[in-house]
Parts: C-alpha cells; structure tokens; sequence
C-alpha cells in the first residue's frame, strides 16, 4: 500500500490553485471537470502521482461553502528552512497564521500558513 493524495473540498477553485501552486510552488497535476456531477477534481503536488503524494483539491459547482469541523488538522510540508519559507509565501501573497519558531515544547521549527478556505498547512524545518 502507498498514500496517493489527500482531498480538500474548496470553494473557489482559481484561488486555491493559485495559492498551492504560486504561493507553495506545486504543480497541476492533472485537472478535470466532471460536469454530470457539478464538479471540478485537480491534483497538485511536488511532482509526479506515482512517485508522490499529491493534494486532490475538490470543486463542487453548487457549493459556496463548507464547515471546517473540528476533526481536521493540516497538511504538513517539510522545508529546509521555515524562516525564509515564511517570508516567500508572504512575498507571493499568501498568509502565515503562525510565524516561524520553535514549536511549544520543543526545538523543531515550525509555521503554519493557510489557504483560501482557511485550511491549515505547516511548514517544517527538514534538513534530511
């Protein structure tokens, strides 16, 4: 068994694909419309699906929004350095929620910045 993708519904599409790939530098993967079923599917990630996890951002037609609920966490994205990561994605546009720092109770550097739907993605400092 592998990982393939994690699904986020999304509002408004062109923003969220703006902010994955301008703001965080993924790629479209691959993006349909599915109009029997008032939908738009598009894959985004760091490179190829059979060798990555990807972000599958879902675009329901009739849907203008969507409750977060309180069972959902993030998306966690591994960086060399958080600091300046944090920097970038204020230099495209984006909006970090959590500044770069150390987490609580520890020493692993970590943000979080968010996306157009208010859903939450840590950056962490990874030196592998």
């Amino acid at each position: 068994m592998r990982m393939m993708h994690t699904m986020l519904r999304v509002t408004d599409l062109e923003a969220s694909l703006a902010f994955y790939c301008e703001v965080l530098g993924m790629q479209i993967l691959r993006r349909r419309d599915f109009p029997e079923g008032r939908f738009t599917l598009a894959f985004v990630g760091y490179g190829p699906e059979a060798d990555n996890t990807v972000i599958e951002l879902t675009h329901n037609w009739d849907t203008d929004s969507y409750e977060m609920g309180s069972a959902y966490g993030h998306i966690a994205l591994g960086v060399p350095d958080v600091y300046k990561a944090c920097d970038e994605v204020k230099a495209r546009g984006g909006k970090v929620v959590r500044e770069a720092g150390p987490m609580k109770g520890g020493t692993h550097v970590i943000a979080f910045v968010e996306d157009p739907d208010g859903y939450k993605v840590e950056l962490v400092e990874d030196h592998a």
